[in-house]
């Protein structure tokens, strides 16, 4: 797992380096937002998973979580827990509500930002093999791109929950509360025929053919 973090205060900084770095962690660290907004945007360099403080000299990090989660990049499925001094209940859920998907308050304990980092990659499948492949149909968990028959497209964060649910359990039938759990957060609001269209919307890319319906049960591959 390759770990980016984002933190402007050398010696946290040196201590986080430290402790989660070992033979299955990489941990880069930039001082500064726009370093590491690069490697972030940059597909070879992409992370799996940033840390990121919100004091930082260049850019405020509440600003970069906007940018990391912009419906349109292709970032927006990138996991991010915020470390940070601010720790009013307005400013972390201001955070929360611009995409991050833990927040975690100075000071802390090393044991606790562990804790919390083998959450998010239980949650987000951060050790599971990059590529789920079923016939044509190859699904890259790294890069959140479909390839079915030499053709990639990219895909949205639900799009790609659904798709690896499905393709991580073939021959088992899922149903909508099941898959809606998979795609959405506790708190987002979800409409009644979402699922279809997504549904839908997978079904141009992977072919018509490659997820059954059961009807009035779910969905397989």
């Amino acid at each position: 797992m390759k770990i980016l973090l984002i933190e402007d205060d050398e010696l946290i900084a040196q201590g986080i380096v430290s402790a989660l770095s070992n033979d299955d962690t990489q941990v880069i660290h930039c001082p500064a937002a726009q370093p590491g907004l690069q490697l972030i945007h940059s597909p070879e360099q992409r992370p799996d998973l940033v840390i990121l403080d919100l004091g930082l000299p260049d850019k405020d990090g509440m600003d970069v979580l906007g940018e990391i989660n912009h419906p349109h990049h292709q970032t927006n499925h990138l996991p991010v827990l915020v470390l940070t001094a601010r720790d009013t209940l307005a400013e972390k859920v201001r955070g929360l509500d611009r995409g991050a998907d833990d927040y975690l308050t100075k000071p802390f304990e090393l044991e606790e930002l562990q804790a919390r980092i083998r959450m998010l990659a239980r949650r987000f499948k951060l050790t599971s093999h990059p590529c789920l492949k079923i016939g044509q149909v190859t699904l890259d968990t790294a890069s959140y791109t479909v390839t079915v028959s030499g053709q990639t497209h990219p895909l949205p964060r639900r799009e790609f929950a659904l798709l690896q649910t499905l393709m991580e359990n073939p021959g088992r039938i899922f149903s909508r509360e099941h898959l809606i759990d998979r795609m959405y957060n506790w708190d987002e609001e979800v409409s009644s025929n979402s699922v279809d269209v997504h549904i839908h919307n997978l079904r141009k890319k992977v072919g018509t053919d490659f997820i059954r319906s059961i009807r009035g049960v779910g969905w397989l591959v």
